[in-house]
């Protein structure tokens, strides 16, 4: 749960940024005919489909050498096992399920865009690791362990198989030379349609699944951060295995674990740290930063990562151990801002250089944040409640002059 001494404000999903400055508009017009248009700008999603048994799919998730489910990357709330074990009982039963969608990447290897759960729920099951309950249908099997079942829910089990639809990279190559989408941008489209029903992914649980690579590793690794958590009231990553990071109980109950909104906060330093990415919405800015780093190494991750902590340590050595902190409210209650995060580590960012003399003089730039608090910030730049790119861009260079003057620096 969240710490105690204060409550983290519900506006991770964040701003409403108005639209002005954002992306590209359509080039298209009332002068182009819809068949010129389709004709130069259509793709073609090229897909296979396999049946699995369920045997197989167990081989493959377990080794992880051909299918990755990259559980840490998408949804974080997982299944009950009643969930799970109505999945099973449907397989016994022989009733249809959904069909689980990958797609083919570089590595020759294959991603989970949509089933992640129901895959994981029969790899578990297999390996012992829950045993069914909540079952309707054939509710004396409440309590089996698969490895105490009977030889013949065996047999129907290894009978059973799991459609899988593979959108494989040949989509790529199947793209008008005039159009402008990438095969990223294809995956995006084919995972919003199938992110449709159920429980709807938020955005940031969208990007994780759409955007891998290196950056998108740094993301998830910069949120487990001691110091990170601390300011965030998330529980600390203590387990000795990165694989049981996404079993830990008290962290699922962590709105902003759950949610991924520990990684969204991470993003949006990366996002408004070039001023120049700062325009439209912030949704926009967020896919924009997660998008054009698709691609980098390793090497300019781990450069990136130290940046991020080394702005990050700053912050809490200039603002106190609990940095981002809004004044106290009426009934006495402290909330932690996204959008005073977002101020304080992009100006921290932009004076960096001038390190050594904010930290000598932090308890002036504490005094003068103070006192901009105490004044009453009327039109909401410090406290988020201005909500265009224009006030975003506002809040940081307020930050910076406060961190500026308060250092002596101007």
């Amino acid at each position: 749960m969240v710490r105690k001494d204060f409550e983290i404000e519900d506006d991770i999903e964040v701003l409403d940024m108005d639209e002005q400055g954002d992306d590209e508009a359509s080039t298209a017009s009332d002068t182009v005919s819809p068949d010129e248009f389709f004709a130069k700008h259509a793709f073609r999603v090229v897909y296979q489909t396999n049946n699995f048994l369920l045997p197989q799919l167990r081989d493959l998730v377990s080794k992880g050498e051909v299918l990755n489910l990259r559980p840490e990357y998408q949804r974080r709330l997982r299944w009950s096992n009643i969930q799970k074990s109505r999945l099973i009982e449907s397989l016994l039963l022989n009733i249809p399920i959904p069909p689980v969608f990958l797609y083919e990447n570089d590595g020759a290897r294959y991603e989970v865009m949509d089933g992640q759960q129901r895959l994981n729920a029969i790899k578990e099951f297999q390996e012992g690791e829950f045993y069914l309950t909540g079952l309707e249908v054939l509710s004396p099997l409440n309590g089996l362990r698969y490895s105490k079942a009977p030889p013949r829910i065996k047999r129907a089990l290894d009978r059973a198989s799991v459609s899988a639809i593979v959108l494989l990279l040949e989509s790529d190559s199947e793209r008008s030379p005039d159009n402008k989408f990438s095969i990223t941008d294809v995956r995006r489209f084919v995972f919003d349609r199938l992110n449709t029903g159920g429980t709807k992914l938020n955005a940031q649980e969208i990007r994780n699944a759409i955007y891998p690579g290196e950056f998108n590793k740094l993301v998830v690794d910069l949120a487990r951060g001691h110091v990170f958590t601390e300011i965030f009231g998330i529980p600390p990553y203590t387990e000795s295995e990165p694989s049981d990071y996404y079993e830990n109980p008290n962290r699922q109950k962590n709105t902003l674990y759950a949610s991924m909104g520990d990684c969204q906060l991470v993003l949006r330093y990366f996002a408004l740290r070039d001023e120049e990415n700062i325009r439209g919405s912030m949704k926009a800015m967020l896919d924009r930063a997660m998008a054009s780093r698709v691609q980098i190494t390793e090497e300019v991750a781990g450069e990136l990562g130290e940046e991020f902590n080394q702005v990050l340590n700053a912050a809490v050595e200039i603002f106190g151990p609990k940095p981002f902190l809004l004044p106290a409210d009426d009934k006495g209650r402290r909330r932690i801002s996204s959008a005073l995060y977002d101020a304080s580590m992009v100006a921290v960012y932009r004076q960096i250089d001038h390190l050594p003399e904010l930290l000598a003089h932090n308890k002036n730039i504490k005094k003068r944040l103070a006192r901009e608090f105490a004044s009453g910030d009327k039109d909401g730049v410090l406290t988020g409640q201005g909500n265009t790119a224009k006030t975003v861009k506002e809040r940081i260079s307020l930050l910076e002059k406060i961190i500026k003057e308060g250092a002596g620096l101007i």
